[in-house]
């Protein structure tokens, strides 16, 4: 799994630089002594490979989306918001919105970590091998779900 994301050009600006106002150290370096990325002070740099770790064990999800679609019908029924499902899309608010409100109720993040996984595995399905690799649009929502999930346990710590 660490191959996926080492050495990316875009995975600390999508997913750690979103999180500055939390640690301002957002540039990743590569990791020694059995880190993955150089620890710094005031960085996710850490919890980071630690969520890489935890993605490698993690189960492959039959389909991602049905673990996005679960947060956002928490999201629809627990905060009464006026979103729908039309077609593959949820239409009513921004799709990164939803799945921020819906962490809050995604115990462990359990199904944006099983989301994450189940994105990872399409794109390497693709031949979409490294983070950087990945077409741009469903790069960037690997990026957002892995800030939340982060940014969720951040807030737990």
């Amino acid at each position: 799994m660490i191959d996926f994301f080492e050495r990316s050009h875009f995975l600390d600006y999508e997913v750690l630089r979103p999180l500055s106002h939390i640690r301002a150290h957002w540039e990743l370096s590569s990791g020694y002594d059995g880190c993955h990325f150089e620890i710094e002070e005031d960085s996710f740099a850490k919890e980071l490979g630690e969520l890489i770790d935890e993605l490698e064990e993690t189960s492959i999800p039959a389909r991602y989306h049905d673990n996005e679609d679960r947060l956002a019908e928490y999201v629809r029924e627990k905060f009464k918001q006026e979103i729908n499902k039309v077609g593959n899309r949820w239409v009513g608010n921004d799709y990164r919105i939803i799945l921020q409100d819906a962490g809050i109720l995604d115990i462990d993040e359990k199904n944006l970590v099983q989301s994450a996984k189940g994105r990872i595995v399409a794109a390497q399905k693709r031949n979409q091998n490294h983070y950087d690799d990945m077409e741009p649009g469903h790069r960037k929502m690997l990026g957002v779900i892995l800030t939340l999930i982060l940014f969720h346990r951040a807030d737990n710590a």
